[in-house]
This record gives structure tokens, sequence and C-alpha cells, in this order.
């Protein structure tokens, strides 16, 4: 009796095409981001527009989508408020934290470091929903890790040399880029982890754009308290 191999599934042209978009983002966001941000604005007003139109492009993908219906049935505020605003509130500071470093860091440097929330993902959603990582992911986490520490000449490449001199970079380089953007990689990990949590002790199944327009504006809200009772 012969056994056929089980092949993994193969990506079809709908996630490959959502994967180029996602790698476009990532490359000319920071750029365009560092170019026509001023480092004077009020960051809080910025990510508050971010959010705003966020929340009409989920409106528009949700109607188009045809299911603005089903998404709407047996929504309360209580949900809301129970999935999305402690998670809003995470990513309106982490949105915050990145505006703050896509304005002092080069592009490589920020997609690099911001790569580590892969690797706060992991621990999060082991913390926050006890899921265990197989060795070789965390093998793959800890080298994306110490990629990291050597784009950051934390950890040079002639660690082994016997001529060690580790290269004192601006102070401003640290406490306005890499500080800000690791903050961001963490509740990145964190907010997504308390997110899937709170989707799934609500039984799950909710619509990706609902969410998204849950998220806006619970964020949207955050924000323009912040800014009512700030100088700005």
């Amino acid at each position: 009796m012969s056994s056929k191999s089980s092949a993994p599934p193969a990506l079809d042209r709908k996630a490959i095409f959502y994967m180029f978009l996602l790698s476009l983002q990532f490359a000319f966001q920071p750029m365009l981001t560092r170019k026509y941000t001023s480092p004077n604005i009020c960051r809080s007003s910025v990510i508050l527009m971010q959010e705003m139109l966020k929340f009409l492009l989920a409106f528009f993908m949700l109607t188009v989508s045809g299911s603005s219906k089903k998404a709407v049935s047996g929504w309360n505020v209580t949900t809301w408020a129970t999935v999305a605003f402690i998670p809003a509130a995470l990513y309106a500071l982490q949105n915050i934290a990145a505006l703050q470093a896509y304005q002092t860091l080069d592009a490589l440097t920020f997609n690099v470091l911001n790569q580590t929330k892969t690797l706060s993902a992991a621990l999060c959603c082991y913390y926050v929903m006890g899921r265990e990582q197989s060795y070789v992911q965390i093998i793959s986490l800890f080298i994306l890790l110490l990629s990291a520490l050597i784009m950051e000449k934390i950890v040079p490449l002639d660690f082994f040399s016997s001529s060690l001199e580790i290269p004192e970079l601006e102070s401003r380089h640290w406490t306005h880029g890499v500080a800000p953007v690791m903050l961001a990689s963490f509740i990145s990990g964190l907010s997504g982890a308390l997110s899937q949590k709170n989707l799934q002790a609500q039984g799950g199944g909710r619509n990706p754009y609902m969410f998204s327009m849950e998220l806006c504006a619970a964020s949207a809200i955050i924000l323009f308290s912040s800014l009512l009772m700030s100088p700005d």
C-alpha cells in the first residue's frame, strides 16, 4: 500500500500580491515619512490623521467586500471597548514612537531594527497566550536579534578580534532613533498578542476590516483626548 507524502499548500496569487504590497510599504515608508514629515510637527496629530484615513479605507473595503451587514450584526459598544481599546492605546503609542524613529534613522537601519518585532511577537504570544516556539524558530529569532545588534555595532563583526573597538554614536541616534524603534517593536508584539487573545475570548470570526475600524476609532478617541489636554 503506497502512501503519498502531503506537500505544503502553495501560496495563491492573492497572498503573493499582498506580500508584495507589504514589502513595498516596508521599503518606502521610512523614506517617505522622513522626507515629508517635519521633525517639529505635533506627532499626535499626524497619527490621528493616519488613524482617520485608515478608518475610511477599512470602511471602503468593508463596503466593497459586501460583508458589512454581517460584520455589524451583533456589534455593541461593550465588546468594542473590551476588544479594541487597550490594543488601540498601545498601537497609538507604537505609532508615535515609530514616527520619532522614522525622523531620526535612515531607512535601512529602521527596517532592520523594526524586524525585531518578530521576536517581540513570539515572546508576547508565549507570555500572554502560552504559545511555545520550536527550536528552529527560537534559533531563527535570535539570529534576527543578532543581525539587529550587529547593524547597530553593539555586537561588532570583529567580536573575536584582539583589537575590539566599538565606535561611539551620538546620543540623539540612541534616544531619538534606536530606543523609540525598539519600543515600537516591543509594543507591536504585545498589542498583537493582546488583540489575538481578546478576539479569541470573544469567539473569533470578527471581520478584519471591521476590527481595523474598531482599532482606528479607539485610537482616534485616545489621541484626540490627549490633544485636548496638550499644549500642542
